[in-house]
């Protein structure tokens, strides 16, 4: 048996057949030229290697193989019916799914206000959202379990940090993001408008997410000294509780002051500057799927939203 023998175009013209009991009334019923559905008829007799339809007069019928094709012509032309409007209705945003992962400090800030963006604009759109670290979004988008991944990296690094295959991702920046110090307002430091990195050398830190921790040890090296980390925590309200209590202090971004704040907790500048820039991945193919466009726009917008740093200094 050949494979592929049997294609929509040969099932519509045998139900057609079927349903008209003529060549001529499958032609009007189809649109075609009567010679047409006899040389389609013809193809497919050739293709499945047996007789489909018997001459009868001006009229004919099926033959038992024919009555096949247009007894599964049916269900087959259902399905491929009901897959293009499935299509259709993705391709023109009034359906579709895409999958976000974003890091957890913008689950709170960025992301919310972008889904409501997408909600408001394609209400048929269902956008799922979970939270991951730039490593686990990136390698999760890599494996085809997620459609977008928000990822971020700090200065002198990218957002793949030398992950394999990182030429087949697309990254769109969305924002460059300050990072500040967090330093109980009891310190007898937090009355300053800024401060140096190397003034913190015999403190104790408080450090957040492997990547964020990695960066604060390459600031002190950079500053000559090793910090002596206390706490980790991925939690950035937690680690400004720590804050408030006077068990450390912490870097923070911009990002996080967003939407939390502690008033025993003073926010500073630091010297040298930090910041780390923020991005939403995907892949070339996945970024012409509108609704994945429609979600990296809402993204955009959302970024551009003017910052409002609660944390009082």
């Amino acid at each position: 048996m050949i494979s592929g023998m049997i294609d929509a175009a040969g099932l519509r013209v045998m139900k057609a057949i079927a349903d008209e009991g003529s060549f001529t009334g499958a032609a009007l019923s189809l649109g075609y030229s009567q010679p047409a559905i006899s040389q389609m008829v013809r193809r497919l007799e050739q293709r499945t290697g047996t007789v489909l339809v018997e001459r009868v007069g001006r009229n004919v019928r099926l033959t038992e193989a024919g009555q096949v094709l247009a007894r599964h012509a049916v269900a087959v032309l259902s399905a491929l019916d009901a897959a293009e409007e499935e299509v259709a209705a993705i391709a023109g945003l009034r359906a579709g799914r895409v999958r976000l992962m974003a890091f957890p400090s913008s689950s709170a800030t960025l992301v919310p206000r972008a889904l409501a963006l997408v909600k408001q604009r394609f209400p048929d759109v269902q956008v799922t959202f979970t939270e991951g670290e730039p490593p686990e979004s990136l390698a999760a988008l890599k494996a085809g379990e997620c459609d977008l991944a928000v990822a971020f990296a700090y200065e002198g690094t990218d957002v793949g940090r030398g992950e394999e295959d990182m030429d087949l991702f697309v990254t769109h920046k969305l924002l460059d993001d300050e990072v500040r110090l967090a330093l109980p307002r009891t310190h007898p430091l937090a009355d300053r408008d800024g401060i140096e990195l190397s003034a913190l050398a015999t403190e104790n830190w408080i450090a957040g997410c492997p990547r964020c921790r990695g960066h604060l040890l390459q600031m002190c090296a950079n500053e000559g000294f090793t910090p002596n980390v206390g706490f980790e925590t991925e939690d950035y309200v937690a680690v400004l509780g720590l804050v408030a209590e006077g068990l450390g202090v912490a870097l923070i971004p911009d990002l996080i002051l967003r939407t939390a704040n502690h008033h025993d907790v003073v926010t500073l500048p630091i010297t040298p500057s930090s910041r780390r820039t923020i991005s939403v991945v995907t892949t070339a193919d996945l970024q012409r799927v509108p609704a994945v466009q429609a979600t990296i726009d809402a993204l955009c917008e959302a970024a551009k939203a003017k910052p409002r740093v609660l944390a009082s200094n």
